[in-house]
């Protein structure tokens, strides 16, 4: 699919949940993706890509921003703590905020370097124990206490089990961030997006669908 189809399905989607135009922002999921993919897609224009892992966008954002200028980055996969500053140098969000170690990580850092991205915290909607992510029965805590830090939380992301029905999911998301009073909900991929935005999403991540299947090896 090409991105303007992406793009036009996103706003038939905002049309039918009666959403205000323009209310979703897309996520173009670059990650693992081959440089000549993703430059063909900053040709096309788009300036918000999301990215799993720091050291991979640390080599690749630099160059593309001396060439096509500001680009926006978002950290949508897991950080690990001795990676928070060159994350927090690089992005203009994180969506893996998933543990109070992190948060104080980056709450420590933020008060060092006098800026902090925009962040979200994961959680963790199916309560897979193999996945990260705050319990959703602690995440009205853990929001208080990223607050009490002065953290800019923004939002919630989730990962719906691969087996479940992703709205049941993207609801309780909608329910708990409205509950803390938080704006943006990062939810929906390829696969599920229209669904997402029925259900308030303000973020989906997109990637397979713009880029075609990943490449690894």
């Amino acid at each position: 699919m090409s991105l303007t189809e992406i793009t036009q399905q996103i706003a038939s989607a905002e049309a039918n949940a009666g959403r205000t135009p323009g209310s979703v922002k897309l996520i173009a999921v670059s990650k693992v993706q081959p440089n000549e993919r993703v430059d063909t897609v900053l040709a096309e224009g788009h300036r918000l890509f999301g990215e799993n892992r720091v050291q991979e966008a640390a080599d690749k954002w630099p160059t593309f921003r001396d060439t096509y200028g500001k680009v926006d980055v978002h950290l949508i996969g897991p950080l690990q703590t001795n990676k928070a500053r060159q994350a927090m140098e690089l992005c203009q969000a994180i969506h893996a905020l998933d543990r109070p170690k992190l948060a104080n990580t980056i709450a420590r850092l933020a008060q060092e370097m006098g800026q902090c991205p925009d962040l979200f915290i994961q959680v963790n909607t199916g309560e897979e124990p193999q996945k990260a992510g705050i319990l959703p029965a602690e995440t009205d805590t853990f929001v208080a206490e990223c607050r009490a830090l002065d953290l800019p939380i923004t939002g919630l992301m989730c990962i719906p089990p691969a087996n479940e029905e992703p709205s049941l999911h993207f609801a309780l998301l909608r329910k708990l961030a409205n509950r803390n009073g938080l704006n943006d909900l990062s939810m929906g991929m390829s696969s599920d997006f229209a669904s997402a935005i029925a259900l308030g999403a303000t973020h989906v991540r997109v990637g397979s669908a713009i880029f075609g299947e990943r490449v690894t090896g």
